[in-house]
């Protein structure tokens, strides 16, 4: 077990390297326009992805159950299912330029990560179930689906008060794209975020007697789903598309990430190891 915690601390660390080198290459590639420095950061990233999970297997064999039980944990992969959800749409949509500003975050969060304790403590009687990986897993794809469309959304704003056209004509969607991408990646995120609510809901049944006690982690998360269904719902019904469902998309992941830092720091709960 220490073998494999020891391994994990090293991967850790080669890991926010790894982003760093990306982040940076990212920037060189929009600022030299150098196509090679783009795909080399793509491959950076990649790798660091590859490394990242190898971290989180040896954390959860180390500690002899799944890495999603405290602030390190969860923190550390958030910043995994945001960097594994940036790469399908770079992939996808041919999109290197949304590297550029997912990397940054990514590189934020799993500093965040690297600020927690990093203790592996035994797991309170709430925890031992086998809810937790469904629970987890699903809120981390959720949170990465929305930081993606919270990246892409950005990037909208700021596509039209890009210079030198030909080359972001070249590597960035038009904006009309740009709106569709972001609008599945919040499809993608409100669809896992309310898996997450109900797998949170039932397991807090089994585990206290009820499946709704208004913790404030489960009230922010009520609050951001209504939030992202509100989104869908305008721009489904009322045809809510461009500058306002950027702007909707932006303010969203802020109270995505306030869900997780905000409540945790200023409005302590039951859900206060994650």
């Amino acid at each position: 077990m220490t073998a494999l915690l020891n391994l994990e601390n090293v991967l850790f660390y080669i890991v926010i390297c790894l982003y760093f080198l990306a982040t940076l290459c990212y920037f060189l590639f929009i600022g030299l326009k150098r196509d090679a420095l783009g795909k080399a950061a793509i491959l950076i990233q990649t790798l660091g992805l590859a490394l990242h999970t190898a971290a989180l297997v040896c954390r959860g064999l180390g500690a002899g159950r799944l890495p999603l039980t405290n602030q390190y944990e969860f923190a550390a992969s958030f910043a995994w299912g945001l960097c594994l959800v940036s790469l399908i749409f770079i992939h996808r949509f041919k999109f290197p330029v949304l590297g550029a500003f997912a990397a940054p975050v990514i590189l934020l969060v799993i500093g965040y990560a690297a600020m927690q304790s990093r203790e592996v403590r035994a797991l309170m009687p709430a925890l031992r179930s086998s809810w937790l990986g469904f629970h987890v897993s699903t809120a981390i794809i959720a949170y990465g689906s929305f930081g993606v469309s919270a990246v892409l959304g950005l990037i909208f704003l700021l596509r039209e008060r890009m210079r030198d056209r030909g080359f972001w004509d070249l590597h960035v969607p038009a904006r009309e794209k740009l709106d569709l991408i972001s609008y599945r990646s919040v499809c993608l995120g409100l669809l896992f975020l309310s898996f997450t609510i109900i797998t949170g809901a039932i397991w807090a049944e089994q585990a206290w007697g009820s499946y709704w006690s208004w913790d404030p982690k489960e009230t922010w998360s009520l609050v951001t789903w209504l939030i992202y269904a509100t989104y869908l719902h305008l721009r489904i019904r009322r045809g809510w598309k461009g500058k306002a469902a950027a702007i909707f998309a932006v303010v969203g992941f802020v109270c995505v990430l306030f869900t997780y830092v905000g409540v945790n720091t200023l409005l302590p709960g039951v859900h206060s190891y994650a």
